[in-house]
């Protein structure tokens, strides 16, 4: 069992490495990207995502080499259990944003034991901007700490949310959210899934609604919103699994409450 020692130790290598990653992609915005397709033509990859993983996970097994690694892009373990310490990593989420407008995109690092989360870091990269936190010591931007999530109702609340989830998809019945974004006060999309989350648990975003994350895109940003008192689920209010793809709808907690019973519950 790892004590609290070693998790401040964990931590202080995390964040090192996090924005060394970081400054090593601000490096490369002068350079050529050698940009792919992965599932579709909307589903980028580069060579700096692969770079980044490689780097990140190259510090970890040589610090750490009992722990594991799950990486977007396959540089990492193998995972079919969270035994043991698990890193999940993002080495840049929002891809699409990295290539056409080099910014609004992050590195996500969601570090659990057993699978209970204990530290996530979020790196705006572009900004300089670290959303982190470990468990059962709060949440913080930089160096300030982030407050409990106020109470907002329904007509209240800025959201983020795709347009695609309120159009014909495969995924959700468009009718069920379209009256849910016909009543908040307003949506956003940024297009990276880690930084709406980090963006809820600041308090800039009231929730975050999606239909598809891999467990990279939310794995940092759960413990994020566990310390500031949000609650995350799937869009069934189901606990998110780390292992597998899931919808995510994170919120505070009465909010998510009233969503639930007033917009999805008895509809999906």
């Amino acid at each position: 069992m790892i004590g609290k020692s070693d998790w401040s130790m964990i931590d202080t290598y995390a964040k090192s490495w996090i924005k060394e990653a970081g400054s090593r992609i601000r490096d490369s915005f002068n350079k050529k990207l050698l940009i792919k397709t992965k599932s579709n033509k909307d589903d980028l990859v580069t060579n700096m995502d692969h770079e980044t993983e490689q780097f990140l996970i190259s510090k970890i097994t040589e610090t750490f080499p009992n722990h594991q690694i799950l990486g977007e892009e396959g540089f990492g373990d193998e995972v079919k259990a969270l035994d043991g310490v698990v890193w999940i990593i993002d080495p840049i989420d929002g891809t699409m944003n990295f290539v056409h407008q080099q910014r609004n995109f992050a590195i996500s690092i969601g570090i659990y034991e057993d699978g209970v989360g204990q530290i996530g870091l979020i790196y705006d990269v572009v900004n300089d901007e670290l959303y982190h936190a470990k468990k059962g010591q709060g949440a913080f931007f930089n160096d300030t700490a982030l407050p409990a999530l106020s109470d907002v109702s329904v007509d209240e609340a800025v959201i983020g949310i795709n347009a695609t989830w309120v159009l014909e998809n495969k995924r959700i019945d468009s009718s069920v959210l379209t009256p849910l974004v016909k009543q908040v006060r307003g949506t956003r999309s940024y297009g990276s899934a880690a930084l709406e989350m980090a963006y809820v648990a600041a308090g800039r975003l009231d929730a975050y609604i999606t239909m598809r994350l891999a467990p990279w895109d939310f794995a940092a940003g759960m413990i994020l919103i566990a310390e500031v008192g949000g609650v995350v689920t799937n869009i069934k209010g189901q606990p998110v699994g780390l292992l597998n793809e899931s919808s995510v709808f994170a919120s505070n907690g009465n909010l998510h409450k009233e969503v639930m019973k007033n917009y999805i519950e008895g509809f999906i």
